[in-house]
């Protein structure tokens, strides 16, 4: 029999993490967070199955439901916090920023476990930074993805000033041509993308990237999420850049009590 609650002893790590992501995708969460912590830290990916899965925001929601599925086995594995990745879930419920925020203390409550939603982590870190005003770089979300995260944020309480992605910013011709990248783009499109998005609106207090788009990056052309790159970012611009990828593993860290062991960007700097 599995341990009903798990001591040190019993805990392959004194700290461990679990993610999900969305059904199908093999995801650099894990190996991403892993990298920026002590060896007291470890973690595990659990890769939704729905058979049919097109990434509609519909399967989203009618599927929402596995996320406690997710939690539940994680919890009788000693899992101390879980993460969801993929911004879109938290908007396709359609339980609103209240209802997201209830969810997650209702099953962290329930089993013992930490929950966070990436969509709603980035709620929690803007207003840990103060931050009233944002702009929203879209990347290669389809518009109603992007549209619902304005939305979420907006219900949220923020001033969204300017919005699109990068078919609004003029680099690819039509949403097709975004989708056949498979989330990955030319390196040289992160900073291109976001100078764009801070002449839009630079009167925003924080620039803002959707979902978990991936930018090769370096001699080897290594595909990189918006961790990687925000520190450079921020340094250009002169204020903070959050991804939905930064924000979530900020809100599992600030649960874990731990800071980075690399230079990130500044809303993981503030766990120093």
């Amino acid at each position: 029999m599995m341990p009903k609650s798990w001591t040190p002893e019993q805990k392959l790590f004194p700290h461990q993490v679990g993610f999900t992501c969305p059904p199908f995708d093999f995801d650099a969460a894990p190996s991403d967070f892993l990298r920026m912590c002590p060896p007291t830290v470890g973690v595990h990916g659990w890769m939704l199955h729905v058979p049919d899965y097109v990434h509609g925001l519909d399967q989203r929601k009618k599927n929402f439901g596995m996320l406690e599925d997710f939690v539940h086995c994680m919890s009788r594995n000693g899992v101390d916090v879980c993460g969801q990745v993929g911004s879109n879930w938290v908007h396709a419920s359609g339980l609103g920023v209240e209802g997201i925020r209830q969810h997650c203390a209702d099953l962290s409550e329930k089993y013992g476990t930490r929950f966070h939603m990436a969509g709603y982590a980035m709620v929690e870190a803007l207003r840990e930074m103060d931050v009233e005003k944002v702009a929203l770089n879209g990347a290669y979300h389809w518009p109603e993805w992007w549209q619902g995260t304005v939305g979420f944020l907006e219900e949220a309480g923020f001033d969204v000033l300017w919005a699109g992605n990068f078919v609004d910013q003029g680099w690819f011709p039509d949403q097709d041509a975004v989708n056949v990248k498979r989330w990955i783009f030319d390196g040289d499109l992160f900073e291109t993308s976001f100078t764009y998005v801070a002449e839009q609106a630079p009167d925003a207090d924080a620039y803002l990237i959707n979902g978990m788009c991936n930018f090769r990056v370096g001699p080897d052309g290594l595909p990189l999420r918006p961790l990687h790159l925000a520190r450079d970012m921020e340094a250009k611009l002169g204020k903070p850049v959050i991804g939905h990828d930064t924000a979530l593993y900020w809100r599992i860290m600030k649960d874990l009590g731990l800071a980075p062991g690399t230079p990130q960007s500044r809303l993981l700097e503030s766990l120093r």
